[in-house]
């Protein structure tokens, strides 16, 4: 069995100790408190003040949880919200469209699947909540690196893998497709990733009108086109469906 890595169990004790109280620490109070040497407690500290985990009171020199922490329980947050406000409508689109419909977020370089409804019919399917999708080639990779500019640098700035002959990796064609996803309000993937497989995916705003996530179905590129074009009546419901969530979340109408 792997062994535990002793430096980040302190860091997490000291974070948990910081959380506990409601008053500052100061440095001789953590490492007696957690048993550190207070050499040790200054390097955790240290480091964890330098990536914004910790603060310290210039005027005392104790120290409090930093803003960092707070910005990932945020982030955190957001995403169950999204699931959540998500799971009625989602469940609805699957039902009108006849497709696999997913939700998707950004994570560090690709596209994190945090919600999964399958197709319904009897089809053998299997969960693919927690699967990676890249973000330059799928529908809802397109939607956030059009609108979320974390998410364009991460596509932009990493190789573009070419999955099929349809893939688009070129900079210059990559960002013409971005425009015309800006554009027209939906992403579309035509067998860009996988062969005999298209995808529709639209943008889920927040209540700040910040991009937090995309909504997609998926299907067999003869479901999803016709006569080579992404069927209408499945973007109108990809959309319908990411405002939805949209307002749910209390991003108003738009």
């Amino acid at each position: 069995m792997a062994r535990n890595i002793q430096s980040l169990e302190r860091a997490a004790a000291m974070l948990r100790l910081l959380a506990g109280g409601e008053r500052r620490l100061g440095l001789s109070e953590v490492a007696s408190t957690l048993g550190l040497a207070k050499g040790t407690a200054h390097g955790i500290l240290r480091t964890l003040q330098a990536e914004g985990f910790v603060e310290q009171d210039p005027a005392s020199g104790r120290y409090q949880l930093g803003a960092e922490l707070l910005r990932l329980g945020n982030s955190y947050l957001d995403v169950h919200e999204l699931r959540a406000r998500a799971l009625v409508w989602t469940d609805d689109l699957a039902r009108s469209s006849g497709e696999s419909v997913y939700v998707g977020v950004l994570h560090q370089q690709g596209v994190l699947i945090m919600h999964h409804v399958f197709r319904p019919d009897d089809s053998r399917q299997v969960l693919e909540v927690g699967a990676m999708q890249p973000l330059h080639s799928t529908a809802l990779g397109k939607v956030l690196s059009a609108y979320d500019p974390v998410a364009h640098g991460e596509a932009v700035d990493n190789p573009r893998e070419g999955f099929t002959p349809h893939t688009v990796t070129g900079a210059e064609a990559f960002e013409g497709l971005l425009d015309v996803t800006r554009a027209r309000g939906w992403g579309a993937d035509v067998e860009e990733t996988w062969d005999g497989v298209a995808s529709v995916a639209a943008p889920i705003h927040d209540r700040r009108r910040m991009p937090v996530g995309a909504v997609g179905v998926t299907g067999a590129v003869e479901r999803v086109c016709k006569d080579g074009e992404v069927r209408p009546e499945l973007v109108a419901a990809v959309r319908d469906c990411a405002r939805a969530v949209s307002r749910d979340l209390g991003a108003g109408r738009f």
